[in-house]
């Protein structure tokens, strides 16, 4: 899979950085889960979402005490199983719930670095197999690298690397900004948009 030069620097990044980079990257993602809700009549994506809103406000809320035990283990019922459904929006769904998975586990675990790479190579997948699904084939990475959806990606896997990058101490407002961007945007990073 393409190597995504970003990885290395990640891991010098602080546990608040990690966790933001991934909240960032499960937000881009929501929208793929919640189309596939929608097409299927599978969960209900306010159950993802929820879990989004208690990672942000453990970022945002200084002391902020979640139980990310008990919500990983109620979280396993919205995983779809790709032999029970036969639309493709289920891979990404499935994508979508990876990455949050290994969110929560980031939180769990402690170990932030492996779980922040985790997540940028889900979402870069997902980028890659729908266009791949698309183009009804298989690309070398030579050919993906130069798609506009994959530069699109790793683009804004920049951008959020760099605007983190820069604090030294955890900013709520940076935080809080990046949160906002990303509601308001609404849009996956394979472009499945949300209206409200």
């Amino acid at each position: 899979m393409i190597k995504n030069p970003i990885h290395l620097r990640l891991e010098k990044f602080s546990e608040w950085q990690h966790r933001t980079f991934m909240v960032c990257l499960c937000e881009r993602m929501y929208p793929n889960y919640a189309l596939f809700c929608q097409q299927t009549d599978f969960a209900n994506p306010a159950q993802y979402r929820k879990v989004l809103d208690l990672v942000w406000e453990s970022l945002i809320v200084k002391g902020a005490k979640i139980n990310f035990d008990s919500q990983l283990e109620k979280f396993e019922d919205l995983i779809p199983a790709v032999s029970d459904f036969d639309v493709y929006s289920v891979y990404p769904a499935i994508d979508a719930c990876q990455a949050l998975s290994e969110l929560m586990h980031a939180y769990l675990s402690g170990e932030s670095a492996e779980h922040a790479i985790a997540v940028s190579e889900i979402s870069l997948n997902t980028v890659a197999g729908y266009e791949m699904t698309q183009a009804e084939r298989e690309m070398t990475d030579e050919e993906l690298k130069i798609l506009p959806a994959i530069i699109d990606e790793l683009d804004i896997q920049w951008e959020i690397f760099r605007l983190l990058k820069e604090e030294e101490e955890r900013n709520i407002e940076l935080i809080k900004g990046l949160k906002e961007d990303l509601r308001e945007a609404n849009i996956s990073n394979i472009g499945v948009f949300l209206s409200n």
